[in-house]
C-alpha cells in the first residue's frame, strides 16, 4: 500500500541491497586487484629473469618495471571509455565488463610463453597483456566506489565507498600468499619454471566467483533516478574538462601521495630487501603480506573515522606524516632483519590506510552524480599515470638501484606535499545532491515491499 507520506531519503535506503552492494565492491576489486598485485610482485621477482633476461640485473629490473608501468599508463584508457560508459548506460553492467577483461588478461599471462621459447615476441605480448589488465583496472574503481556508496547514506559515504579501498590490499594479500605459498613449497628452479602461472591461473576461478556476485545486483538508487528523469550526460568526458576541472585536478592530485607510497611499500621494498636487505623472495613476500592484513582493519577504520571528522583532515594529517616517515623508512630497516621489514611496512601501510580509506569518498565528492563515475575514473586513472606507475621505475633510477635511498624518500615526500595541495583546492561534501535523488527512487518505489 502507498505510504500516506513521501518516503524521505534515509527509509529509501535498502539495507539488503546495500549489504550486497558492499559485498559485491569489496569481492569485485579484491579479485581484479588480486591480479593486478600478482603481476606488481612478479615484475620484481621473476619477469627480469624470464621476460627480459640480461647480464645486467639492473637492467633486467628497470625493463620488468617498465612493463608494470604500462598497468598504470593504460588506466586512463579504461577511465575515458568505461567511465564514460558508467554515466549512460550505469555501473553495474560496465563492472561485469572490467572484471572479465582484467580476468581474461590474467589468466593469458599465465600461460604466455618466455623468452626462452619466442623471444623478445613475448615481452611484446607480456606488455599487450599488461595494457589490457590497466584498461579494466581504470573502469573497474569509480563504478566499485559508486555501487557501494550509491546504495548507502551518503552522510556515510566514507564507510561504505571504503568498500572498494579494501580490495587492493585484499587482493595483495590473496597475491603474495599465493606466491609466498609456491615459493615455500617449491624450489626455486620449479617456482621459476612453472609455479608463478599457477597464481595467474587462480584468476579464472576468482573472476567467476566476482561475476556471479554482480550479475545478481541491480543498479543504483542514484543511477536509476538518474535515468528515469533522464538526466544522464550525453558527453560525460567533455562536460567533465569543460566544467569540472578544478575538481579533476583536486582528485588527480589527493591520489599522488597514496599511490607513490603504495608503489613504495609493495613493489619496490620486494627488489630493494632481496638485493639490498639480503633477504629471501619468501621472506620479503610474507613481510607485505603481514602489512596488508593490517590494512583489512585500517582502511574501513580511516573511512568510519572519516563521517565523523572533517574528512579532509584526517586525509591531509596522514599525507604529512607520510612525507616525514618516508625518510624513517628506510632508517628502520636493517639487512637480514625481517621484522624490522614487517614493522616499517606495518607503520607505511598504516599511514596509507587514514589517506586511502577517506580517498573514494573525496574523490567522488568532487563531482555531480550526473558526471561521477567518469570523473572519479578519469581522477584515479590520470593520477594512476603520473604517481603509481612511475614510481617504481623512478625509485630504482633515482636510486642507483637501491644503493642511495634518500632520493626516494623525498619523492615520497613531495607527492605528498602534491596531494596537500589537492586536499585544499577540494570542495566539502554536499549530501543534498544525492539525497535528491534518493528521495526520488523512494517515491517511484514507494510501493515496493522492501521500503
Amino acid at each position: 500500500m502507498t505510504p500516506d507520506r513521501p518516503v524521505s531519503a534515509e527509509e529509501a535506503i535498502d539495507s539488503a541491497g546495500l549489504r550486497k552492494a558492499f559485498v559485491a565492491s569489496l569481492t569485485g576489486t579484491s579479485l581484479e586487484w588480486y591480479d593486478f598485485a600478482v603481476y606488481s610482485a612478479a615484475s620484481a621477482l621473476v619477469f627480469p629473469i624470464l621476460f627480459f633476461p640480461s647480464a645486467d640485473p639492473f637492467t633486467a629490473t628497470i625493463l620488468a618495471f617498465s612493463t608494470y608501468a604500462v598497468g598504470y599508463v593504460s588506466r586512463p584508457v579504461g577511465g575515458v571509455v568505461f567511465g564514460r560508459l558508467g554515466d549512460i548506460i550505469g555501473r553495474k553492467r560496465v563492472l561485469v565488463i572490467t572484471l572479465l577483461l582484467i580476468g581474461v588478461s590474467t589468466f593469458l599471462i599465465g600461460v604466455l610463453p618466455t623468452y626462452v621459447d619466442i623471444g623478445g615476441t613475448a615481452a611484446l605480448l607480456l606488455v599487450v597483456l599488461r595494457f589490457a589488465q590497466g584498461v579494466g583496472v581504470g573502469g573497474e574503481w569509480g563504478g566499485a566506489v559508486l555501487l557501494s556508496s550509491e546504495f548507502g547514506d551518503p552522510r556515510k559515504r566514507g564507510l561504505w565507498a571504503s568498500a572498494a579501498q579494501i580490495g587492493p590490499p585484499a587482493g595483495n594479500l590473496l597475491a603474495n600468499g599465493a606466491l609466498a605459498g609456491l615459493t615455500a613449497l617449491l624450489s626455486a628452479d620449479a617456482f621459476l619454471e612453472w609455479g608463478w602461472r599457477v597464481a595467474f591461473l587462480l584468476s579464472a576461478v576468482l573472476v567467476a566467483f566476482g561475476l556471479w556476485i554482480r550479475l545478481k545486483l541491480e543498479d543504483t538508487p542514484v543511477f536509476q533516478a538518474l535515468e528515469s528523469r533522464g538526466d544522464r550526460s550525453e558527453a560525460p568526458v567533455r562536460e567533465v574538462f569543460t566544467t569540472q576541472l578544478r575538481p579533476l585536478v583536486a582528485g588527480i592530485l589527493s591520489r599522488l601521495g597514496p599511490d607513490v607510497l603504495y608503489a613504495l611499500l609493495t613493489v619496490f621494498s620486494l627488489s630493494y630487501a632481496v638485493q639490498h636487505l639480503g633477504l629471501s623472495r619468501n621472506a620479503a613476500l610474507v613481510a607485505v603480506l603481514v602489512g596488508s592484513a593490517f590494512q583489512l582493519v585500517t582502511i574501513p577504520l580511516a573511512g568510519w573515522l572519516s563521517d565523523r571528522i572533517r574528512r579532509r583532515t584526517l586525509y591531509a594529517v596522514a599525507a604529512a606524516g607520510t612525507a616525514v616517515f618516508s625518510f624513517l623508512f628506510f632508517v628502520i630497516l636493517q639487512p637480514g632483519a625481517q621484522g624490522l621489514l614487517i614493522l616499517a611496512l606495518i607503520i607505511g601501510l598504516t599511514f596509507h590506510s587514514f589517506m586511502y580509506g577517506p580517498q573514494a569518498a573525496f574523490v567522488i565528492e568532487q563531482f555531480h552524480p550526473r558526471l561521477r563515475y567518469t570523473g572519479a575514473s578519469l581522477a584515479y586513472t590520470i593520477a594512476g599515470v603520473f604517481g603509481g606507475a612511475l614510481a617504481p621505475l623512478m625509485f630504482t633510477l633515482v636510486s642507483a638501484n637501491g644503493a642511495n635511498w634518500w632520493p626516494v624518500a623525498l619523492y615520497v615526500a613531495v607527492a605528498c606535499i602534491l596531494t596537500l595541495v589537492g586536499l585544499a583546492m577540494g570542495r566539502e561534501p554536499n549530501h543534498a545532491e544525492d539525497e535528491e535523488y534518493l528521495r526520488e527512487y523512494a517515491a517511484e518505489h514507494q510501493d515496493s515491499p522492501s521500503l
